[in-house]
């Protein structure tokens, strides 16, 4: 539970650095790209051998790693977009509740059992997501614009899916490290091409601010995953209960900063999400 602990911890203190990018007025994109170039500097570091560059692509992980890089910098574009368009709230909704995809796998895949109990713990866990996340502000929503919230659902859900297929197939336990600073040093990559191909448009903008501000989530970042890969190997918990855990409890704990760390007002709607995730937990952790 250690593990999970601390990639819940991580993962709330990057939507606490989110929120201090907007108050700084950090540009987000350059930071984002800083960020996975620590986060793959983190990784070399804390992997505890020699890094040969030419054998990463000998690694039966390595074509998984391309894959969940690209998809890291698409979906975070595409979680800006849905926030900009239809708000943080349709955007949070619709990443922590993808948590429902790698669950299902889990079971299909996996052959997980689920006792009565720990199936209404998770629709509990759905239904909390929503209400931690919602906000009373009425907003008209375009229906193409729904495809984007569909999209990140999706694109998110995918990315743990694929993060549990990888560690429960292919990775060992000590190249937990290795594999995650691949997956960001991939998508570290794809993002500074990216902001090349712009640069043809627009001239590059790079200021200490997004450094530091990349360099402050890259930390956090690295360890959110390298955790969660480490708790996906507890053998008290199936990965259905520690997706459920980890995404409600993420939600949980972020809105309890916002309200600490930065005097945000919820609504009772939220405060009956906070409650219903902390039953939700207690009931797939413990049943």
């Amino acid at each position: 539970m250690l593990d999970l602990s601390l990639s819940i911890f991580f993962s709330s203190l990057i939507f606490v650095i989110f929120k201090l990018f907007d108050t700084h007025k950090v540009q987000t994109l350059y930071a984002i790209i800083i960020n996975y170039m620590t986060a793959c500097l983190v990784g070399v570091l804390f992997y505890n051998r020699p890094v040969k560059l030419y054998e990463i692509p000998e690694n039966d992980w390595f074509y998984g790693t391309l894959f969940l890089g690209v998809l890291f910098i698409l979906i975070f574009n595409l979680m800006a977009k849905t926030a900009q368009r239809l708000g943080v709230s349709v955007a949070s909704v619709a990443t922590k509740m993808s948590f429902v995809i790698p669950v299902i796998l889990g079971l299909i895949l996996y052959s997980e059992k689920l006792s009565f109990l720990k199936s209404l713990g998770i629709i509990l866990a759905m239904a909390a997501v929503y209400f931690a996340s919602v906000k009373d502000t009425p907003r008209a929503i375009q229906r193409k614009s729904l495809l984007l919230p569909i999209v990140v659902f999706l694109g998110s859900g995918i990315i743990d899916a694929s993060i549990k297929y990888m560690q429960e197939n292919h990775i060992s336990p000590n190249e937990f490290a290795l594999f995650s600073a691949t997956v960001f040093g991939t998508a570290a990559l794809t993002g500074v091409l990216f902001i090349l191909l712009k640069s043809f448009d627009k001239p590059l903008k790079l200021n200490f601010k997004n450094v530091l501000g990349g360099i402050a989530l890259g930390i956090p970042n690295f360890f959110s995953i390298f955790f969660l890969l480490r708790a996906l190997q507890n053998e008290g918990l199936n990965s259905a209960s520690i997706f459920t855990i980890n995404n409600v409890a993420i939600v949980m704990f972020s809105t309890l900063l916002g309200i600490l760390l930065f005097k945000e007002k919820i609504s009772a709607k939220n405060w009956g999400g906070i409650v219903m995730a902390v039953i939700s937990i207690m009931l797939v952790t413990f049943f």
